[in-house]
């Protein structure tokens, strides 16, 4: 008869247990609600900025085309990850088969690293809009902006097939517990018994390529914005170039700081007890979070919405 651990050396785990806080009974209640609360709100407001942004015609610039595919981005994350937390949550059950497994982190893979580019690409966008504004209707052409989202994502596809193809060679030996709320990569690459070390290099290289390039040219965006807006005498002109910029630096500090701490750190340096609660963190309340501080800092995405609201009333009333 075989052993477990002979098995999982020539066959992959049937499933997987995801810990979660199962160590810590009382609190598994009140983040049910805050996930759930969480995941409505972020379904509700990222579908009302992609609604928004695509029926109303004063929202189709290039700005607004960033903005629709960031908040499609965002409902996916949530989606990807958040139902498989609230089942667990609410059963005794808080396994995931492995099949499912590998689907979760290659698609929060995937959509992570689109998104790192979708930022850099927004970054370009308000380069362009303040420091060039008289050539930016001929550099920012809806094509251009096409090429770019098709581009991030095609990116990000390449990097999750290459993250998948050596996460799912490796042996586990047994050892099914996942510490964490989902599946993802520096979790899977912790729990395998064999020598990850090719993993551990690839991932960082591949993750430092997506996260630090990308946020390279948003630092040099801002730059350039940040000695242009000084360059404006008026204070109304200054003031609307950074409302115009603002909401976009929170957004990126809000997905880049804890990408950084949770991908960029050394291998031997990673706590997985640290590591699933900043996972929580970027995929539940960076995207509940973003569609609220785009729509409460722009005037045109509150006057777009509040024009789709009175359309709904008005047909709701007839």
């Amino acid at each position: 008869m075989r052993t477990d651990n002979q098995s999982f050396l020539g066959d992959p785990p049937k499933d997987f247990i995801l810990l979660g806080v199962s160590d810590r009974p009382w609190l598994e209640l009140p983040l049910f609600v805050v996930l759930l609360v969480s995941y409505v709100l972020a379904m509700l407001g990222n579908i009302s900025i992609i609604l928004v942004s695509g029926l109303d015609p004063q929202l189709h610039s290039p700005t607004y085309i960033f903005l629709r595919h960031l908040s499609f981005l965002d409902l996916c994350y949530t989606t990807t990850t958040v139902p498989q937390m609230l089942v667990n949550m609410g059963s005794t059950s808080k396994t995931i088969s492995y099949s499912g497994c590998t689907v979760q982190y290659a698609i929060f893979h995937w959509l992570g690293c689109t998104e790192c580019i979708v930022l850099a690409a927004m970054a370009l966008d308000h380069y362009m809009a303040i420091c060039e504004p008289l050539r930016y209707t001929i550099i920012m052409h809806r094509l251009l902006c096409q090429q770019l989202v098709v581009a991030a994502w095609l990116s990000g596809f390449g990097n999750s097939l290459v993250q998948v193809v050596l996460t799912v060679q490796l042996p586990f030996c047994g050892r099914q517990v996942l510490n964490n709320f989902f599946c993802e990569v520096p979790a899977m690459i912790k729990l395998s018994c064999a020598d990850t070390a090719v993993n551990d290099t690839t991932l960082s290289v591949l993750v430092a390529f997506f996260v630090l390039v990308p946020l390279a040219l948003i630092l040099l965006s801002y730059g350039f914005i940040a000695r242009a807006v000084l360059r404006i005498q008026s204070f109304k002109g200054r003031h609307k170039a950074f409302g115009t910029c603002s909401s976009h630096l929170v957004v990126v500090s809000l997905f880049y700081l804890p990408a950084i701490y949770m991908y960029l750190q050394p291998p031997f340096s990673y706590s997985q007890e640290q590591g699933k609660f900043i996972s929580l963190f970027y995929s539940i309340v960076t995207p509940t979070l973003n569609p609220f501080i785009y729509t409460l800092r722009n005037k045109d995405v509150k006057g777009a919405l509040r024009r789709l609201l009175e359309r709904i009333w008005r047909l709701c009333t007839r």
